[in-house]
Formats: C-alpha cells, structure tokens, sequence
C-alpha cells in the first residue's frame, strides 16, 4: 500500500514568505542579530530551536527562552498570514480523491504542533490524515529522517512505499534519507535549479491541479 506524507509550510500552504517575514521581524527587533531577508531565509529549515541555536550559538538562550521565543515567533506568524490562509491551488481536491482512493495520509513538518493546528483547523482538513508528525515528536529535525519515517510507522506503511510531497531541497534530502520518492511543489521561495543534486524526484508541480493521486500509485 501506497501513502502519502505531506510537509507543512510551502507544501500544503504558500507561507513560507510570511515566516521569513515573522522571523525577520523577531531577529532584527527583539534580538538585534541584524540579518537581511536572505541571510534569514538561508536558516529556515529545522525547528525553530535549531534555528535559534545556528544563528546565536549553542550557549546564547536556555531551553525556556528558546520555547518562548519558538512560541512568539509563532503566534507572530499567525497573525501576519491568516488573513492570507489557502491551500495551494487544486490540494483540496487532490485530498479528497486521495481520501477516497483509500491512500493513508501524513503531515510530518518541522513546525510546531500549535502552527499544524492552526492550518489544518483553519482550514478545515485535520480529518485526511491518519498521522501528525511535528518539532515536538522527533529528537533530531529535517534533514534527519525521523520526522518521515515516524510518520510512516504510524500509517502501518514501510517508508520505501511512502510519496512525500516537499517543497524545499532540505525536505528533499530528508526524504531520501528515509529511501523515498518526492514530488516537488515549487513553491514562492525555491526554482526547480536548486534540486538538481537530488535522484528521488518523481515530478515537479507547480498546483496539485497537475497531478492525479492514482497517477503515482503504480
């Protein structure tokens, strides 16, 4: 059996923007690290911790800043985008024929629980999927496998079986870490170019409108 796993940000909505904004705002304001937008849009991968640490070094915040940090950058982010909350062009309808084919579903993010919430209750799509794997279940973050092989073991499907859907080089890599394919949705901040290292590539899309589920279950 074929399943789906799904990263969050870029893959089920086109947000990625607006997080760089919130992070910007949050690095250059309260914490004075005086980053460009590309400088920050270089650190967006992993949790949010990660960041935190690659940015001001392993010593900077304790734990519990860093969770409040995690937490303010966050509830920054949602207020910036909600206003702006959509699926990316033709997933709604690419979720229900996936739904009603039977095919297991995952979101497995590097986000944190509270922002997957947001989207999927927002949005009104929580029901599609069998499997919320977030930052607050693995130990080690995107590129390290767990995030997608976490999510496959609660589907009850082997990883080699499992289609990740990314749309940034780091997802990429963490799925072929975990021995799966991926189809790439080429979202507002990457081009096709940058994946060009990659061997486990099924296509490229710009809209879910491009793609039918049943077209990858051979």
């Amino acid at each position: 059996m074929k399943a789906f796993i799904f990263d969050l940000n870029g893959t089920i909505i086109d947000d990625m923007n607006f997080h760089v904004e919130a992070w910007s705002q949050l690095l250059n304001g309260e914490l004075n690290a005086g980053m460009d937008y590309d400088a920050v849009k270089s650190q967006m991968y992993g949790k949010n911790s990660e960041l935190l640490v690659r940015v001001f070094g392993p010593d900077y915040f304790t734990d519990e800043q860093m969770q409040e940090l995690s937490i303010k950058k966050e509830t920054l982010y949602q207020a910036i985008y909600k206003p702006h909350l959509k699926l990316i062009a033709g997933l709604s309808d690419f979720l229900q024929k996936s739904y009603e084919l039977g095919i297991p579903m995952a979101v497995g993010s590097a986000a944190i629980m509270f922002n997957i919430d947001f989207i999927l209750d927002n949005l009104g799509i929580r029901k599609y999927f069998g499997a919320l794997v977030s930052a607050d279940n693995v130990q080690v973050s995107k590129p390290d496998p767990e995030t997608f092989t976490k999510a496959a073991a609660i589907l009850g499907v082997n990883a080699p079986d499992c289609i990740v859907f990314e749309d940034a080089p780091k997802g990429v890599e963490t799925a072929k870490n975990a021995g799966m394919k991926v189809v790439v949705i080429l979202s507002s901040l990457h081009t096709e170019e940058e994946f060009e290292t990659f061997d486990n590539i099924i296509c490229f899309i710009k809209s879910y409108d491009e793609l039918a589920p049943a077209s990858l279950l051979a």
